[in-house]
């Protein structure tokens, strides 16, 4: 797994490249990753709300991923893995580890039937309310353990800032000026 500092909007590769995120349960669209994508492409977010909206007539549940061709060499992965939006009664966040868990296998999948390579956020660790800890396990026994190539994106807001220094003052010129 590698990591960078970037856009994951904007993968890096010669290779076909498939962006993954997670989607909720409840047909949302509006926070978080999924801001990007639609700033960047109208198709994911149109496929998924029709993909939501005809629910009852495919697959779409928790645990499944619908696959968007956004680009000749790109996509976008949608991966149902967050029930909800906000934490239940008990605090529990709408991160599901094991709907994740199942659409990272099938991202695996989708990936060597591609040949293609995977990029991300940190998925589930923001609005989802993930343990990063447990989700970088799950992609490294999911993904990387086949042998696909993994590159997380940090967003640059994301990036450790060096202290500012205060500039030190000068010292005053203590020699006299000629008469």
């Amino acid at each position: 797994m590698n990591y960078q500092y970037g856009d994951a909007t904007d993968p890096q590769g010669k290779e076909l490249k498939l962006i993954a995120h997670i989607c909720n349960d409840v047909g949302g669209w509006g926070a978080g990753f999924v801001l990007a994508i639609s700033k960047r492409w109208r198709d994911p977010e149109e496929s998924y709300y029709l993909w939501y909206k005809h629910r009852d007539l495919n697959n779409f549940a928790l645990g499944e991923i619908q696959t968007v061709q956004v680009e000749l060499d790109t996509y976008v992965v949608n991966m149902v893995a967050q029930h909800d939006i906000v934490p239940d009664a008990a605090g529990v966040p709408p991160i599901r580890y094991d709907a994740l868990k199942l659409c990272l296998e099938k991202l695996a999948d989708e990936a060597i039937v591609l040949n293609a390579s995977v990029h991300m956020p940190k998925i589930g660790a923001g609005l989802a309310g993930g343990d990063w800890n447990q989700i970088e396990a799950l992609i490294d026994e999911t993904i990387v353990a086949r042998g696909i190539t993994v590159t997380i994106y940090e967003w640059y807001r994301d990036k450790p800032h060096k202290p500012h220094k205060p500039h030190k003052k000068r010292p005053k010129n203590t020699m006299k000026k000629p008469s």
